[in-house]
């Protein structure tokens, strides 16, 4: 699981990964229609293309790649060799001067925000660059994913979920160290009781400087900034042609404010945004030492940006943390996706992704997951009072970040999904159907043909793990997180047998499932034949049913 290497693009020589032992784990602690008018704008998103600039964003230094005499660290990421599926990885430093910005008025919920700036300090950071190693295969995307510092390391959390769809498409990503956090590490967190203090306890990482996250949004600006200045450096000599911004859950609550505050002064950076795992309100504008200037509760996202802004949202985040009340009508340019039977992470996010190569045997342990699903995740730090989520958002999610792709090349906007029904006596909870599942949002197949009830909520004893964005900043407990990683419970063997007296039964039903997500255009046909594969193998109908036992995958 840990100590997978990678190859450098600049010596050809082989790496190691971080040797932490829960290294890889903690990336998933995060807290990731057509209207009129919306080819017209998408449009004139992908027109601008990569080599347009924003003269109002500075073009950090790019010092790199990066030769490391030890290798990169990079711990919350994906564990296989990039090789292994034709990629190669890169580290660079970014450096120049970043802004803080301030508000002459409060902040206002509906995200029009005119900000200015506050102040001005140096700044140090890296990003760790995966690319498609034959330049043939690079489609021109680039995602820009904000790095999660939740668990106290800079975590990809969005490129573990999605990466086999990026890799499909033959995107480029970059992770930038946009936070204080992965850089100094964070006292407290779930990363400094396994013994990561952040990047500058590493000698080679002793020339990043960051001085703190009120800077944060500027930083991530001239990241974006750099790939369009310099994105043959970062790109190994592949010539960007669309730039996409992702952040998942702490990054989404700061993505927001990025959006309400930042984009406006820089509209030429990025062509699209893909805020994945977001709640009701939003991050900081700015925070000690420099002037605090909250986000209200909720905080929507501007409506008159002009770029494509998608929204992705599971169970969790519409309850623990607090998303239903920031719910926007779709536009055109405001997408949404609600995802019925999910959570804010899951046992493909926590334990399968990592050595995902999409060779099919991540997907096989992600449903064997749902017959014998693991409450206890992160091994010695995360033991959960019950079952973890087995709901599997994956497969929504790479279909999303296909959608987001298609919006920018052709101008058609993806559909705007069915919202997950809440229930009118109690606007904290959801309505269900018989089966225990929430009703509305996409269905999936785990919840159309379903052999457990999945919930994004529901774990005994824990509370949400932030009702605020400024809570991110505080050091969070495992048994915490255990909140927003939901339940699962399988259903008896009577139970299955009822739902479906053969194993023929079950197949027919759930690949009817696939059939019709994929026709509504929430799943993939390459997913959907791999789903319906390990429905097929599966003992689901046979009678009796012997829950296959699920492994790390890692």
């Amino acid at each position: 699981m840990h100590g997978a290497r990678f190859r450098s693009t600049t010596s050809g020589g082989r790496g190691r990964r971080g040797g932490r032992r829960h290294g890889a784990a903690l990336a998933c602690l995060p807290l990731l229609i057509g209207l009129a008018g919306s080819a017209a704008v998408a449009g004139t998103a992908a027109s601008a293309g990569a080599a347009a600039t924003a003269p109002s964003v500075p073009t950090p230094a790019v010092q790199g790649p990066i030769e490391p005499s030890s290798a990169i660290s990079y711990l919350g990421s994906t564990t296989f060799d990039p090789s292994a599926v034709g990629y190669e990885q890169s580290e660079f430093f970014l450096s120049g001067t970043a802004t803080a910005y301030r508000s002459a008025q409060p902040l206002t919920r509906n995200g029009k925000w005119s900000v200015t700036p506050q102040t001005t300090a140096p700044y140090t950071t890296r990003v760790v660059v995966y690319r498609p190693a034959d330049p043939a295969k690079f489609d021109g995307t680039v995602v820009v994913e904000w790095l999660n510092v939740t668990g106290g390391i800079d975590a990809p959390a969005a490129w573990l979920n999605a990466h086999e769809q990026m890799i499909r498409d033959g995107m480029a990503f970059i992770g930038v160290d946009a936070q204080k956090g992965g850089i100094y590490g964070q006292a407290g967190s779930i990363a400094s009781k396994d013994g990561f203090g952040g990047l500058k306890t590493e000698a080679r990482y002793a020339p990043l400087q960051h001085p703190g996250d009120s800077f944060s949004y500027s930083i991530y600006a001239q990241a974006g900034q750099a790939v369009r200045a310099d994105g043959t450096q970062l790109l190994g000599g592949l010539a960007p042609q669309r730039v996409i911004a992702l952040g998942e859950s702490q990054s989404a609550f700061r993505l927001v404010t990025y959006l309400d505050a930042v984009q406006p002064l820089a509209p030429g950076v990025y062509d699209a945004y893909f805020v994945y795992s977001r709640g009701g309100d939003a991050a900081p504008l700015s925070q000690s030492p420099q002037a605090n200037i909250p986000a209200p509760t909720p905080t929507l996202i501007r409506t008159d940006l002009g770029v494509p802004v998608f929204v992705f949202e599971t169970e969790s985040d519409l309850l623990g943390l607090g998303y239903l009340a920031a719910r926007q009508p779709a536009t055109a340019t405001i997408r949404e996706w609600e995802t019925a039977g999910t959570a804010h992470d899951d046992t493909y996010g926590l334990l399968y992704s990592r050595s995902d190569t999409g060779n099919g045997a991540a997907d096989a342990s992600a449903f064997a997951s749902l017959l014998d699903p693991p409450k206890d995740p992160i091994k010695g730090i995360v033991d959960c009072a019950a079952p973890i989520n087995a709901g599997s958002h994956t497969y929504e999610l790479r279909a999303a970040v296909e959608a987001v792709q298609q919006w920018l090349l052709t101008g058609k906007a993806p559909p705007q999904s069915p919202r997950l029904e809440v229930n009118p006596a109690n606007p904290q909870a959801f309505l269900h159907d018989a089966n225990g599942n929430a009703l509305g949002g996409i269905r999936t197949p785990q919840v159309a043909a379903p052999v457990a009830k999945l919930s994004g909520e529901g774990q005994p004893g824990t509370a949400p793990v932030h009702t605020r964005a400024g809570a991110h900043t505080k050091p969070v407990s495992g048994q915490t997180l255990c909140g927003i990683f939901g339940t699962t419970v399988p259903f008896s063997a009577t139970r299955l047998a009822a739902l479906y007296p053969t194993h023929a039964a079950f197949v027919q039903k759930w690949d009817a499932a696939t059939a019709a997500e994929v026709k509504e255009g929430y799943l993939l046909p390459a997913d959907a034949a791999e789903l319906d594969r390990v429905a097929a193998q599966s003992g689901v109908g046979d009678a009796p049913v012997t829950p296959t036992t699920a492994t790390s995958g890692g």
